[in-house]
């Protein structure tokens, strides 16, 4: 999971209901990003939806916790047990940030 929520959240909730896979709550303070859950949209969108509809921009990327293409769309198959996806090689480019030109 490279995405992760600065202390910047001003608890809004835009973000969770936004998260196709369910890993944004609520935390303490502000809402939180599960790491075992998170697949930065790869799989669902071209972005990662809960900065797309962040108002603070505080959903942003981890620099310590960079992931590969291909090992957020395998943890789909864990998220999303029992739902197909296409293989990772035929992935369009609305499908991953990684595919943007």
């Amino acid at each position: 999971m490279a995405t992760t929520i600065t202390e910047e959240c001003i608890n809004c909730g835009a973000c969770e209901p936004e998260c196709p896979n369910g890993a944004i709550s609520q935390g303490e303070d502000i809402y939180v990003i599960d790491a075992k859950l998170c697949t930065e949209c790869v799989g669902f969108h071209d972005e990662e939806a809960c900065a797309a509809v962040c108002p603070v921009d505080c959903c942003v990327q981890d620099p310590k916790n960079i992931e590969t293409e291909a090992a957020l769309y395998a943890r789909l198959a864990t998220v999303h047990a029992g739902k197909e996806f296409p293989p990772l090689a035929t992935l369009p480019a609305s499908l991953s940030r990684f595919r943007k030109a």
